[in-house]
């Protein structure tokens, strides 16, 4: 007789980082009985999934694939193998080897039983047959480089059932994903695409996830800092990544379009729209950290046109929230693994009022994103983001935001009673390359630290041991003392 998971457990998160730690929430779960909710974003649109959203629409599904692939469990290890594959990065070769998911002739089906073969190949026909609904060559075609195997599959099956959702479901279960135990739910529930821009606090505008998280190559930003989205430059060149404006423009100017002919193509980009978010972003480095212009000031959603909008959460997630014992902010892109889904309508009320243990993990480094953060500016950032869901609700004015010289200088006291509605315990690694924490400022404010010792990892970044993190999470969801010692780090609390 199997037990009823009593805890339920959700996680903020996006999706490469956070995969590092899928053994640790898988073990948690198991050792505490619990279920897991992952609240992933659809706003990625670097990669593969940029090709897909330029050609079909729809949501970024690239970190949403990323956790379900890495759900799948090692007995199922041909399916894992199978979704986890790229196409080749030449565009040639990458067609070609297409074809052959069409045939059967791929040896990635061989050890894949039949029944579960030809599902999948239905799948990848019935996405052939939309991309040649689509394409008019030379000019609109679709890029099979570097495509990832189980993003084709989620938008083919996307297509074909009219419903992201079930896409999710139909690769979950050829997976062998136990859905009564974790479950993956995109931040929001759409067919369509959900942009976000970046203000940063010199009024720079960033347009677009990829470009305020991966500078392409050689580099996401202009050399002049406000560049604004009517240029001439901007509007010639649709490989420019990132699109700048000053902040404080309550509109965005009308666009100076170029000449028809500038634009051949016919994709799936509604006319009028930013030239930035047509462009293809197959090419982005993710190791590159080429530091932004000036923090980061806050996040939102834009629609095709650059105006701002506020979406409504997706409604499992916020039912998962209410009902849940504990969220966790993983690991991960502070502004654009974390930041899209927190934004979110009624995102911040439903931490606030529903689970009892609120944990933010620190990352074992510092980012593009967040470079000169200490872990009270993860703080803010996270306090910032639950605010904004709240003040969503009944004001669609950014001034409704509140800034960091507004919460440092002039609101320390609403910050304290703000900062534990959100969190409860903070986890860090203590290193000279990890951000690093006042521990003070966390009694102050109400939070309690959790220190631990990680390890440092091939690229010299400092890695939490899994074992200790997963130790510590165990410990501040059941321990009814306040300290506990593991054989290998220090668990330290308080």
């Amino acid at each position: 007789m199997t037990n009823t998971p009593s805890r339920k457990i959700v996680v903020f998160s996006g999706g490469s980082a956070a995969n590092s730690l899928v053994d640790v929430f898988n073990e948690l779960i198991e050792r505490n009985n619990c279920t897991l909710s992952y609240i992933i974003p659809i706003s990625d649109n670097g990669g593969s999934s940029s090709e897909l959203i330029r050609v079909f629409g729809g949501p970024g599904i690239g970190d949403i694939r990323s956790r379900l692939v890495r759900l799948i469990p090692p007995t199922n290890a041909p399916i894992l193998h199978f979704f986890n594959h790229r196409l080749p990065p030449s565009s040639v070769q990458a067609s070609a080897e297409f074809l052959t998911l069409l045939d059967l002739t791929s040896p990635l089906y061989q050890p894949i039983p039949t029944p579960q073969a030809l599902l999948i190949r239905s799948i990848f026909s019935h996405l052939h047959l939309e991309i040649l609904k689509r394409i008019r060559p030379p000019s609109s075609t679709f890029n099979f480089q570097s495509a990832a195997i189980g993003n084709l599959f989620l938008t083919g099956a996307r297509l074909l059932t009219g419903s992201f959702e079930s896409a999710i479901y139909l690769l979950a279960i050829i997976g062998g994903v136990d859905e009564s135990r974790t479950a993956v739910l995109p931040a929001i529930v759409s067919n369509f695409t959900h942009h976000i821009s970046a203000g940063l606090t010199d009024g720079t505008i960033i347009t677009g996830q990829n470009a305020i998280s991966h500078p392409s190559a050689p580099t996401a930003l202009p050399e002049s800092p406000n560049v604004p989205i009517h240029s001439h430059s901007a509007a010639q060149d649709p490989s420019t990544t990132a699109t700048f404006q000053p902040l404080a423009s309550s509109k965005p100017p009308l666009q100076n379009h170029p000449p028809v002919s500038a634009y051949p193509i016919e994709d799936a980009t509604l006319p009028g729209s930013l030239p930035t978010l047509r462009a293809s972003q197959l090419q982005f480095s993710k190791s590159a950290d080429q530091p932004l212009p000036a923090p980061i000031s806050r996040i939102w959603y834009i629609n095709p046109y650059g105006q701002e909008m506020q979406p409504a959460p997706n409604p499992k997630a916020l039912v998962a929230i209410q009902a849940s014992d504990a969220v966790i902010y993983s690991i991960g892109s502070l502004y654009t693994s974390l930041a899209p889904s927190l934004i979110l309508q009624g995102i911040g009320a439903a931490v606030a009022h529903g689970p009892r243990f609120k944990i933010l993990i620190l990352n074992g480094s510092l980012d593009r994103e967040t470079g000169g953060f200490e872990g009270v500016d993860f703080i803010k950032a996270v306090v910032r983001c639950c605010d904004a869901s709240i003040s969503s609700l009944s004001s669609t004015s950014s001034s409704s935001i509140v800034n960091d010289d507004q919460i440092s200088n002039n609101d320390n006291d609403a910050m304290k009673t703000r900062a534990k509605s959100y969190i409860t315990h903070l986890i860090y690694i203590e290193h000279p390359t990890a951000p690093s924490v006042d521990r003070a400022r966390l009694v102050e404010w109400g939070i309690e630290g959790v220190r631990l010792y990680g390890r440092k990892g091939a690229d010299d970044k400092m890695r939490y041991d899994e074992k200790a993190l997963g130790q510590a999470l165990g410990a501040i969801l059941g321990r009814r003392d306040g300290r506990e010692r593991s054989r290998r780090n220090t668990l330290e609390f308080g």
